[in-house]
């Protein structure tokens, strides 16, 4: 048994706003894809995997007593394939801010969901935030509090737009610019992430109302203007903009950046070459970079992993 691939995502902008109902831009990204497996002879990863997808199930179990309104699964069929040695065979990394646990997801819901909401049929704005809520409780069995974004980029295979928590649609993206010199890129960090303790920092933060003014002025303000400029392919204005981003980050996520990147990502600031910023949570994992010279960017991060998702 091999079930269909689902693909990693990167969430170009939105990291953090959205939680604060900032613009968000999520994109598949079809580098990295994982599927339902059922081996002969599993090796230990695969295992592991198995235990983890029977807490899962269990998971689901109680979730569909709580709320049968939202989801109902066949529980049965998945107990079953589970006791069979079933397992998520992913090349997606986990902790590194591309949606490991989004592509498990939709994976579990696209063949065990009852009245499941498909990809071809006409997906209006209750359906998307339908399954939007569906996969944020399905979600939050990994990783806490979840917006359930991942399994729905995901689950649809589309860039989607976050205009606001209650208004997502299926976005057009500029098509790529295969020779362009501009990029967007992942810069391995050489280290894993994990999502919780981001996000509870950044909870407490908002506590305080110096940062929570500054997520509104300038956080939320430049994300807005970053997927505005992307999605119409203003390139120019795009890079001011990332660049603000860039530096309100720095100067406000301290403890989301890996601590080895601090003076990389200043330099980036102040050379022009590169400008970074957060892919996903942050803390580890992969960090996002946007050059308008991709040769510059590769000769001044020649040290690190650098893999281009996005050309303009």
């Amino acid at each position: 048994m091999k079930g269909p691939l689902f693909y990693s995502k990167i969430l170009l902008f939105g990291e953090y706003g959205i939680i604060k109902n900032s613009k968000g831009l999520s994109i598949p990204y079809n580098f990295y894809n994982g599927a339902l497996k059922v081996d002969e002879n599993p090796d230990e990863a695969a295992k592991a995997s198995n235990r983890s997808l029977a807490r899962f199930a269990d998971y689901l179990a109680t979730l569909e007593q709580e709320k049968p309104e939202l989801v109902r699964f066949d529980l049965a069929e998945l107990k079953k394939d589970i006791a069979a040695g079933m397992y998520f065979d992913s090349t997606i990394p986990q902790g590194y801010g591309v949606g490991s646990s989004g592509a498990l997801v939709a994976s579990i819901y696209d063949k065990y969901a009852f009245d499941k909401i498909t990809v071809l049929e006409n997906l209006t704005r209750e359906k998307l935030l339908k399954l939007k809520a569906v996969f944020g409780e399905m979600e939050s069995f990994f990783h806490g509090k979840s917006s359930g974004l991942d399994p729905l980029n995901s689950y649809l295979s589309l860039p989607i737009l976050i205009n606001s928590k209650d208004d997502i649609e299926p976005a057009g993206i500029p098509s790529q610019t295969l020779d362009g010199k501009g990029a967007v890129f992942l810069l391995d960090s050489g280290s894993v992430g994990e999502t919780a303790p981001m996000v509870q920092i950044f909870m407490e933060n908002m506590k305080q109302e110096g940062f929570r003014k500054m997520i509104k002025n300038q956080f939320v303000k430049h994300t807005d203007a970053c997927v505005e400029d992307f999605l119409k392919g203003d390139v120019k204005s795009l890079f001011g903009n990332v660049k603000q981003l860039s530096k309100t980050v720095l100067r406000n996520f301290k403890p989301m950046i890996p601590a080895s990147f601090h003076d990389l990502w200043k330099q980036g600031l102040d050379t022009n070459d590169y400008y970074l910023k957060l892919c996903g949570s942050g803390g580890g994992g992969y960090i996002l970079g946007f050059t308008e010279d991709i040769d510059k960017a590769r000769e001044a991060l020649k040290e690190y992993k650098l893999e281009v998702v996005y050309n303009f």
